[in-house]
């Protein structure tokens, strides 16, 4: 009677081992679902960032982070020139340029 006893003990816990895949694919879901949802998104837009600081060309309209709209006067390597009215200008870094403007934006306004 005992052997009866002591082998369905062994059965369960035989039984209760779970897969070590099983207890991991709920954390292998969640990263893959801030992958596409959080960082891929995110390594896109700065990528297309890159790309526009890049090609920034003189006489370019272009928005400022902080709003200044103007036209692009010379280009350095960190810093851009900017004609924001008749006979002023500023300087600005190349990261604060925010946005390209389409030709003659600046007429219109």
């Amino acid at each position: 009677m005992d052997f009866l006893i002591s082998s369905a003990h062994a059965q369960d816990a035989a039984a209760a081992a779970p897969n070590p895949l099983a207890s991991f694919l709920p954390l292998i879901i969640i990263f893959a679902i801030f992958y596409f949802m959080l960082i891929r998104p995110q390594m896109k837009r700065a990528k297309e960032t890159r790309a526009m600081i890049a090609a920034l060309a003189k006489g370019d309209e272009v928005v400022t982070v902080g709003g200044i709209v103007g036209r692009i006067e010379e280009i350095t390597d960190s810093f851009v020139t900017l004609e924001i009215a008749d006979k002023v200008s500023i300087k600005v870094q190349r990261n604060a340029i925010s946005a390209v403007l389409p030709k003659g934006t600046l007429k219109q306004s």
